[in-house]
């Protein structure tokens, strides 16, 4: 409040959102650096579960204006909402999605993921190569980014915005590299073969010193080829008792230690992808301890269950790779909280119901988890097993810092992408419920908390409850 206690006026602001919760800091903060590769900055400092203060949030021109103490500036706003009782975040960016679109639209199509996006809090969705046909040439890249334009409500202009991973090699066969330069003139942030691991590491090595070159990083899927691939299983007591080929956590490990090898000795980034075990853990917080240029993320599913959920023969909780024991949650866990883990994404990978309603081995592996992931991970900071500030890094600055894409970290001149969270709203996941178009995840039927009541994008509501 100002030493006069007279609030101040602030003109021609053209949005005002009053008395959310905010559990950061209020001063002005340095904008975030986009510099690919470099360490995210907590905006809380040290880990700490926060306290938090009531806020009111001014946007003009789809910029952040100012976060001040709620009531202390006396604004008058083209649009006020009331936000008493609402987390403020900002909204979130998923480096790792499968939007399905074009060739699998019955699974997913573009306008139902960016739906979903819009729902689940996500401003920028980051999404796979293995398309129908493969996203391996600039045509793809570009059908891909005009579909999602098409999918933005006309009367507000704006939606979450699509950015296309392209192939690394074309038709993801791992033969012959991709035509990389022009799927990044066309729209490309990043590179990969997910669902596909590269066998071949000359090849592996050429596509890094490629990416490099043209300012963009790897996205790797680390699966050694020969370990039991996608079998969607742990190799343990689980399988065993099952009588299900498993795949061992060493066939991530394998990998994930090669491609930080050829990060290392070539000088260029590599991002690692899907991370789900305690052995990769420790291979990149060695790489990270002797200056390794990477990055690595581990998703919501990955967690918050185990292996114990394929009990039943469980084809919904059928994921490559797949989900482990509770030693290996526990790592990444830690492992996130203390930055060797820098994101979260979701690996959204959805499946008609008929694809997963088969025996087991038969099943494609994957989870749809748009809907669920910041439900899933705020109960993990709800019930102080992930610091905020790492949660807040892992969704949001530190993707946006890999990959160079818009962040609000709520200092002035930021995009005005956000959220407002009620904490405290449960619900069930249903197929009613889920705004993806796909249904199969092992969370159906379990009540969760928290929900998105309102999104802004550039200023302007993609969502209201």
């Amino acid at each position: 409040m100002p030493e006069n206690n007279k609030p101040q006026q602030v003109k021609k602001i053209d949005l005002a959102v009053r008395s959310a919760l905010w559990l950061g800091p209020l001063k002005s903060q340095a904008k975030a650096s986009n510099q690919k590769g470099s360490q995210p900055a907590s905006p809380l400092g040290k880990m700490q579960q926060p306290k938090g203060q009531l806020v009111d949030v001014l946007v003009a021109k789809g910029r952040i204006v100012s976060v001040v103490p709620a009531g202390s500036l006396d604004v008058r706003a083209a649009r006020e909402v009331d936000a008493r009782g609402l987390l403020l975040l900002p909204s979130l960016t998923d480096a790792h999605t499968h939007l399905r679109e074009p060739g699998q639209e019955y699974k997913e199509d573009i306008a139902s993921g960016l739906s979903a996006a819009a729902h689940s809090g996500f401003s920028n969705i980051m999404c796979m190569a293995n398309t129908r046909p493969v996203n391996d040439n600039a045509s793809v890249t570009e059908f891909m980014l005009e579909q999602a334009r098409k999918s933005w409500p006309p009367a507000v202009g704006v939606g979450p915005r699509l950015y296309p991973i392209g192939a690394l090699t074309k038709g993801l066969k791992g033969q012959e590299l991709a035509s990389m330069a022009d799927l990044t003139a066309a729209g490309c942030v990043a590179f990969s073969n997910d669902g596909r691991p590269m066998e071949n590491t000359e090849l592996m090595r050429r596509a890094m010193e490629y990416c490099q070159d043209l300012g963009r990083v790897v996205i790797d899927h680390c699966e050694d080829p020969f370990l039991a691939p996608a079998v969607g299983v742990n190799e343990g007591e689980v399988s065993s008792r099952l009588g299900l080929v498993g795949q061992p956590d060493i066939a991530e490990a394998i990998q994930a230690a090669r491609d930080v090898l050829l990060a290392e000795y070539l000088g260029a980034p590599i991002h690692l992808a899907h991370i789900s075990c305690e052995k990769s853990v420790a291979v990149i917080r060695a790489a990270k301890a002797r200056g390794v240029d990477v990055t690595a993320e581990t998703c919501p599913h990955y967690l918050t269950l185990t292996e114990d959920e394929v009990a039943d023969y469980s084809a919904n909780a059928k994921v490559n790779p797949p989900l482990r024991p509770r030693a290996d949650v526990e790592a990444l866990l830690d492992a996130l909280a203390d930055g060797t883990i820098d994101m979260l994404a979701t690996d959204h990978a959805p499946h008609a119901a008929h694809e997963k309603e088969v025996e087991f081995d038969q099943a494609p592996c994957g989870i749809s988890g748009l809907d669920t992931a910041l439900a899933t991970t705020w109960e993990l900071v709800r019930t102080d097993k992930l610091p905020f500030d790492a949660f807040l890094r892992a969704w949001t600055s530190a993707p946006c810092q890999r990959f160079g894409l818009p962040l609000c970290s709520f200092a002035p001149g930021d995009p005005a992408d956000f959220l407002l969270f009620d904490q405290d709203a449960a619900w069930t996941v249903s197929a009613e419920t889920m705004k993806s178009k796909s249904k199969n995840t092992p969370l159906l039927g379990r009540t969760l908390r928290g929900r998105v009541v309102a999104h802004f994008l550039a200023g302007k509501s993609v969502l209201e409850i």
